[in-house]
């Protein structure tokens, strides 16, 4: 392996924050945001908006997530013009 090229690899939480599932595991994802682990540590946290608690490929329930206004946005740029 080849040094200095490669990201730093280090325990990261994810946190879904549509059902508030948070997980530690390893990332080369960076974040200037921290959250202090069940084992004392503070790690960097990564926000995201959909995971295995929430994905419907694993939930098996089917329903529509619009968490940052996507459906607006498209409306506000797509929709019917005056």
């Amino acid at each position: 392996m080849k040094a200095g090229i490669h990201p730093e690899y280090r325990p990261v939480v994810f946190h879904d924050v549509t059902s508030d599932f948070k997980i530690l595991t390893r990332s080369t994802l960076s974040s200037k945001e921290t959250v202090k682990w069940e084992d004392g540590q503070e790690y960097p946290l990564v926000k995201v908006e959909i995971s295995s608690a929430t994905h419907p490929f694993y939930t098996g329930k089917n329903k529509v997530i619009d968490t940052s206004g996507r459906v607006d946005k498209f409306r506000k740029r797509y929709g019917a013009q005056k």
